[in-house]
């Protein structure tokens, strides 16, 4: 006999409810809050599923994520028919005409295979000489040359597992005057500081956490695990104190940020458990200078979000994350304040959204070509011919840039060179889609009609690249960038204060600055915690593309002291 289950009809409402009733019951913080984000899950799928323009490819995306978005994935049986026939004309060409699939096939991708000894840029290198030879003896093969030292050594690489923090125990000889009492403690080897946590052990709890996503209970219970206890609680003062010393470098870093030529911004969600189910601050319960922030976010402002920011000049690249109410526009308006007037509007790259965009300052906007390509990436398989047209042309669009990349093109010489080869690409483009409503070949509303209207809508500021030199395609900088974020959210579900997520910005800021730059970021925050007296003084000569060059200034007036 086949049971029949009732249907319960729920509300939200009703749902969090019940999960604020079982916050009482056994289950732990964490618990709480992965069953909280399992209900706001379930709500979202079916606001989504109430929605009559949502597919089942779109629902598959927001459950499962999407792999990629290239053209032989979204269009493959269309590919394969196209480059089957006879006297089909090659998109694979480069502007230079040489086959771009030969090109791959004769140089491996950068990344792939065996990692050379220059790859172990951070491990101790030892010099071991033969044990019974030297330069000058004679050759014990043929007893008439002698030997000379070849310019490259051999190599051998191990590698060895530990701790991700290890410790050592000083064992101090206590001697005891027999007759006075009198003790005398032997003196710790030189160079141990008095400090139980040393510089690197808030570099590696940083790293840990804000570069990889490890969260403090995980790090906790690895470590004891390995018998070197380092508890949750004691993990946060670490980095809360380091955060403090590294403030002034912080601020000169968004400073610089804010002299940036180009600025991507763009955010994502995220949770602080104290402002969880707190509207804005009220007008009594703030600072007289914070009344006028506070009635700028509104009355409504219920989210919180991570913006990322990401500043690019003269081959530098800035990251800076913030998080709190504010979107990406408040935040960058925050950044612009810092900027000094005589170097005129920045150029902006962000996706279409108005808030992205900061209402105080005058920017160049330009809007990212990868968000336009991504509409008839979802509507595809559909309209699978039209489709392939517009992806071929964004094809051959970034063929064209990065073969500016290859070049080492100078701003100006890009301009030029899009113009040129992108410009009528682009010109044929838009000329198609005008076809489509003109010819009535595409109904408006459809799917396709959507992602058609939006190109059209946006359409001078996603080819602004042609108008302005150093104008980027798209937005892929801050979206990388933001991943950051999006793992410590994945892994650590939230922010406890917004004291934490500000120090959590502070580090994701440099950690990803160092990473952008090229930079060791283990390294350089300890460096910094060691000149920490120096950063104040100077905090501009610690950024990380310049603060090799402060130690090798620093350290012999030290030694001599």
């Amino acid at each position: 006999m086949k049971t029949t289950i009732p249907r319960l009809e729920l509300t939200m409402e009703q749902l969090q409810k019940l999960v604020e009733r079982a916050r009482k019951g056994p289950l732990s913080e964490e618990e709480y809050y992965q069953l909280k984000a399992a209900i706001e899950t379930l709500g979202y799928l079916t606001q989504l599923m109430e929605d009559q323009d949502t597919t089942i490819q779109r629902l598959r995306h927001v459950l499962f994520g999407t792999s990629t978005e290239k053209m032989e994935k979204v269009l493959p049986n269309e590919l394969q028919n196209q480059e089957s026939g006879a006297g089909t004309d090659s998109v694979d060409a480069s502007p230079d005409g040489t086959s771009s699939e030969a090109e791959a096939a004769a140089s491996p991708r950068a990344g792939h295979g065996r990692n050379g000894v220059q790859a172990y840029g951070g491990s101790n290198q030892i010099q071991v000489s033969h044990s019974s030879l030297k330069k000058g003896d004679r050759c014990p093969e043929c007893q008439k040359g002698k030997l000379y030292e070849r310019g490259t050594p051999g190599v051998l690489v191990r590698v060895k597992g530990q701790a991700p923090l290890s410790a050592t125990v000083y064992e101090l000889q206590k001697i005891r005057c027999n007759l006075c009492g009198e003790v005398y403690t032997a003196e710790p080897p030189e160079g141990v500081g008095p400090e139980k946590y040393d510089e690197s052990a808030a570099s590696m709890v940083a790293l840990l956490k804000y570069g990889s996503g490890v969260p403090f209970h995980r790090l906790e219970r690895l470590q004891d695990n390995l018998e070197i206890p380092l508890p949750a609680s004691t993990q946060w003062e670490i980095v809360a104190e380091t955060a403090q010393v590294l403030e002034p470098v912080y601020e000169e870093l968004i400073r610089q940020a804010a002299q940036g030529a180009v600025l991507h911004n763009d955010d994502t969600s995220m949770t602080i458990l104290e402002l969880m189910g707190k509207g804005p601050p009220r007008r009594e319960d703030v600072e007289k200078e914070d009344v006028e922030e506070a009635e700028e976010l509104g009355t409504d402002r219920t989210g919180v979000f991570t913006s990322g920011i990401v500043s690019t000049r003269e081959g530098q690249k800035i990251a800076l994350f913030f998080t709190g109410r504010k979107h990406a526009g408040e935040n960058l308006a925050a950044v612009l304040a810092r900027r000094a007037a005589e170097l005129g509007p920045a150029i902006q790259m962000c996706d279409a959204l108005s808030r992205n965009v900061p209402k105080q300052f005058e920017v160049i906007v330009a809007n990212c070509n990868l968000h336009g390509r991504r509409k008839f990436v979802d509507v595809a398989h559909k309209f699978p011919e039209e489709c392939r047209y517009v992806l071929e042309s964004f094809r051959e669009l970034y063929k064209h840039d990065a073969f500016c990349r290859e070049k080492s093109m100078s701003p100006e010489e890009r301009l030029a060179f899009h113009q040129a080869h992108s410009g009528p690409l682009m010109a044929g483009l838009k000329e198609w889609m005008e076809k489509q409503f003109a010819e009535r070949k595409v109904e408006p509303n459809s799917g396709l009609g959507q992602a058609i209207t939006y190109l059209q809508k946006h359409w001078s500021k996603l080819t602004l690249f042609l108008e302005k030199a150093g104008v980027p395609l798209d937005n892929n900088l801050c979206e990388r960038s933001l991943k950051k974020a999006i793992l410590h959210r994945k892994n650590a579900l939230f922010y406890k204060t917004q004291n934490g997520a500000a120090v959590g910005d502070q580090f994701m800021s440099f950690i990803h600055t160092c990473e952008l730059q090229g930079a060791n970021p283990f390294d350089y925050l300890t460096e910094m915690q060691r000149y920490a007296d120096e950063l104040p003084r100077s905090p501009q000569e610690w950024m990380p593309w310049n603060y090799r060059e402060t130690l090798e200034r620093l350290r012999p007036s030290r030694q001599i002291a």
